[in-house]
């Protein structure tokens, strides 16, 4: 039974982080962009339409060369990673859909995956995976 309560807690401890950790990144991304990087680990890999883009400063610099935006989430859904999987490191997959419309652009549906890590009671973002296709 205290194994089946681990599992729960965790799920539930993930639901939690995720949930927090999306309103914040999607709130920054569409109003302070400029302090995004402060959401991404050292070495954090954005991968946005196939295009890689690898750590927190050449992130910043191609997020900043976005047009203003303005997301919607749709969905959201989170999974704690086994501990086999992370050594032992808190770790969270998060991802997201939704809607986005950036400025001059028709919106657009997204999803978005993100692979988080516990950096001394702050999430922050190891991996971001986004893919958007226009509507029709």
């Amino acid at each position: 039974m205290a194994a089946v309560n681990d599992f729960k807690t965790n799920i539930d401890n993930a639901c939690r982080a995720g949930e927090e950790f999306s309103k914040v990144f999607y709130e920054t991304f569409d109003k302070r962009r400029h302090v995004l990087n402060k959401l991404y680990l050292d070495t954090a890999n954005l991968v946005w339409n196939g295009n890689l883009v690898k750590g927190p400063q050449e992130i910043t610099k191609f997020h900043d060369n976005l047009p203003h935006s303005e997301h919607t989430l749709i969905t959201l859904d989170c999974q704690p990673l086994p501990d086999e999987a992370t050594q032992g490191q808190a770790t969270v997959l998060v991802t997201t859909s939704g809607t986005v419309t950036f400025e001059g652009n028709n919106r657009m549906k997204f999803t978005q995956n993100f692979t988080l890590t516990n950096q001394g009671n702050v999430w922050k973002v190891a991996s971001d995976c986004f893919r958007c296709q226009e509507e029709e």
